[in-house]
């Protein structure tokens, strides 16, 4: 195999015009997908004959069709902005005529279209004649008492438009996006128009934040685009430096950074072909784990040239010769990666199954970049001067002062060794207690006016998204029974009896606010005095429906996946004793939990099957089932020991850490596997078990160093950072790259030295 590689590998050399033509065709198609896929794909369309004597005929319904009156539902939840308006106290005069004045001002706007607050919801009974909670200025201080009180009780207004500390008030506004012209528009202006009624009112004192679901989707928006830009040039900009630095050649750098960066531009170009490019997954994880998987075979590629060539040799012998040492262990990184990349394809989430596939490409088109890139430009007039400044580099220079390390853990290579693989269980063990989690303001930045406001909605209202059980029941129930608000109370008193779900709200709320009591079955007839715009809010005869809704914190999947799971075996209870009803949770934070949850599950259990794959894959690649187990060690002990880091500072297991430990695991592979590889070569050329592991390091020890100190610079960068998200990825990021140096360099030569006999020595010919 070996030798059939070498032979293939020296194409790249030898045979220009097939590197030429071959880099050619794959720009040309990924050009092509950039600016329009389709002009490709249309070539190998086919189109089917239409069929003029088919006809499609409709299944006919046989059951009678009832017609939803065309009313419109009231709503808590349907407002784009919520403005927040914290004072010590609403009910007073001045006050009261503030706050009007805040909402007339925000309705001149030409962006909003409404308000709905606490002044305008709705009468809780159609004979009742419509009477503002909030009191006019100049009414007395006993009647504005009274109005709070009132205001509270009210189950339309209590805990869900004013806090239950009376402190907090929310207006709910609808937007006209025909008049939102700028951002501001639907954030800052908003709030900058209430603070400047207010300021017209002396002693009124009254904040207010703007958030919602337009406001924080413009800030994660604005964040995400603002870092990704600043940041990746910052980052690839250190990275260069690092890298200039390190190499000590302009010409150096520019041909290692041309191979990742030409990956990149064919993956996402083939990507384009799938139409999975709005994959959040492929948007934003794919390029940086190529782009890093590239630049690691790049550089260990290019630091065994540029020796070749301060050895003397010519320009095309030394990029022959290092493609041929070389090569074999990059191809064996790429298939590795690749192999457990591809266990995604099998998850059961459809983002994590294109991530996979996307990631298979990426690796793969990487790969052909590095070994065909690389070696054609240093075998050219540009390989000339590539090994100016090795002698004078920093790492070169001191490399034999580095291996005195080595030595060291010789000596006591049983000692390190069982450190090794206790510390891997200990850590392991520890990042079992991480949790699959995700929260509605992960991609939000921290310091944001909508977050800030969220975490306050959080505390005073118990969240402000909503989410809901839906109540269905069968024909045989009507509609005015008293057994659909029976069902619905035990529905409301088993959402009521958990800590993190806040004020559920339904019919029974509503008909509970009606004069008078009795049991369900006369109480059931107060529904008809509900307003049809309210008593459709919650209640659908015409569709057997019925809905429970309640507010959700933004705690995340981890604390709230418990609660749901005890509200479905509850309503499992419920329906055991009515067969004829039928329940299911509903609700951005429910899909949540069963689809981001699933996410994440699946992306976690990957890193398990690519873990099993390389170890299969070394194991026969090396022909030895030692070094296979040995490469578990140095490959997860980085893995596991940033998710016991995650673990021990309060982290649950988000999709950012489990994308992190995705891109940081193939680059710990490459390392091991360049380590393993310059391992068995020079077994096999001595007797001398410790001095091959010595070879090994200086042979390799240059490159693995080079690149942890380059990408620790670049993911450092990041850490600064706004947006939560691109701190943690980048925390982790510096974490497990340095740590994975730590393994390959420290606990690798160990277990080669404590468990690997000479009768283990395999050739990969």
């Amino acid at each position: 195999m070996s030798k059939s590689f070498n032979r293939l590998a020296a194409l790249s050399v030898d045979q220009r015009w097939f590197v030429i033509l071959l880099v050619s065709i794959i720009t040309t198609v990924a050009v092509i997908g950039h600016r329009d896929p389709n002009l490709l794909l249309q070539l190998f369309e086919t189109t089917d004959e239409p069929n003029d004597n088919a006809s499609v005929v409709a299944p006919e319904d046989d059951r009678p069709q009832r017609q939803v009156p065309n009313v419109s539902p009231f709503s808590l939840s349907g407002g784009d902005v919520v403005v927040v308006v914290q004072g010590e106290d609403f009910f007073n005069a001045d006050c009261a005529k503030a706050l009007r004045q805040v909402v007339e001002d925000l309705e001149e706007l030409d962006q909003v279209r409404n308000v709905l607050w606490m002044d305008r919801v709705p009468t809780l009974n159609i004979f009742g004649l419509p009477e503002p909670l909030f009191p006019r200025s100049e009414a007395s201080a006993n009647r504005f008492a009274a109005a709070k009180e009132k205001a509270m009780k009210h189950p339309l207004v209590g805990g869900q438009l004013l806090s239950g500390d009376g402190r907090t008030l929310l207006l709910l506004l609808g937007l006209d996006y025909n008049h939102v012209l700028d951002d501001s528009d639907a954030t800052t202006l908003l709030r900058e128009t209430a603070e400047a009624t207010v300021s017209r009112f002396t002693g009124v004192d009254l904040t207010f934040q703007v958030t919602g679901h337009v406001p924080a989707a413009l800030a994660a928006i604005e964040a995400h685009e603002a870092n990704q830009l600043k940041y990746q040039l910052i980052g690839y900009g250190m990275i260069f430096v690092m890298t200039l630095i390190l190499f000590r050649g302009i010409r150096a750098v520019m041909i290692v950074a041309a191979a990742p960066a030409l990956g990149v531009f064919w993956t996402i170009g083939m990507v384009r072909y799938l139409g999975y490019e709005h994959n959040p997954l492929v948007d934003v994880i794919l390029p940086v784990l190529v782009s890093l998987v590239g630049l690691t075979d790049g550089v260990h590629l290019m630091v065994q040239i540029r020796k070749l060539r301060a050895g003397g040799l010519p320009e095309k012998e030394a990029a022959r010769l290092g493609i041929q040492q070389v090569g074999m262990a990059c191809f064996l990184t790429s298939l590795t990666t690749a192999i457990g990349f591809g266990s995604l394809t099998q998850a059961d989430s459809e983002m994590v199954k294109e991530f996979g596939m996307c990631s298979v490409i990426g690796v793969t088109l990487t790969f052909v970049s590095v070994v065909t890139i690389i070696p054609f430009a240093c075998s050219t007039w540009l390989g000339r001067k590539i090994h100016v400044g090795l002698d004078s580099s920093l790492i070169d220079r001191n490399l034999g002062r580095i291996s005195g390390v080595v030595d060291a853990v010789l000596r006591r290579r049983s000692l390190v060794s069982k450190m090794a693989i206790a510390a891997t269980l200990m850590f392991f063990a520890i990042s079992l207690t991480l949790k699959p989690d995700q929260r509605q303001s992960d991609g939000l930045p921290e310091k944001a006016e909508a977050t800030i406001a969220l975490h306050h909605l959080d505390k005073v209202f118990g969240g402000l998204e909503s989410s809901r059980v839906e109540v269905t029941w069968t024909d045989d129930v009507p509609s005015d029974s008293a057994e659909v608000l029976i069902v619905i109370s035990a529905v409301d008193d088993l959402l009521r009896a958990e800590e993190l779900i806040g004020h559920p709200l339904s019919i029974r709320n509503l008909i509970d606010a009606q004069p008078g009591s009795g049991p369900p079955e006369e109480r059931m007839s107060m529904m008809e005095l509900l307003p049809p715009p309210l008593k459709r809010a919650y209640f659908t005869p015409e569709r057997n429906q019925a809905q429970v809704t309640f507010r959700v914190q933004d705690l995340g999947i981890a604390a709230y996946g418990p609660v749901f799971e005890r509200v479905e075996d509850g309503c499992a209870a419920i329906q055991q004793q009515h067969p004829d009803f039928a329940f299911e949770l509903r609700g951005n934070a429910v899909w949540r939990w069963q689809h981001l949850y699933q996410v994440v599950v699946d992306l976690a259990a990957s890193l398990g099957t690519a873990s099993v794959v390389i170890f299969f894959v070394l194991a026969i690649v090396y022909r030895s089932i030692r070094i296979g187990l040995i490469s578990i060690i140095p490959n997860m002990f980085p893995l596991v020991l940033t998710g016991a880091y995650l673990a021990l500072t309060g982290y649950n297991l988000e999709i950012v850490m489990v994308c992190n430990f995705t891109v940081c695991l193939g680059i710990a592979v490459d390392d091991t596997i360049h380590f393993l590889t310059r391992y068995q070569e020079e077994n096999a050329k001595t007797d001398d078990q410790d001095q091959a592991i010595r070879k090994a390091f200086t042979g390799v020890g240059t490159a693995l160093i080079m690149t942890t100190t380059v990408l620790i610079a670049g993911f450092g960068t990041v850490i600064l950072s706004e947006s939560r998200d691109h701190k943690i990825f980048a925390t982790m990021g510096v974490l497990t790259i340095g740590s994975a140096l730590f393994a390959d360099l420290i606990f690798l030569p160990a277990l080669l030295g404590r468990f690997v006999s000479k009768k283990d020595k395999a050739s990969i010919s």
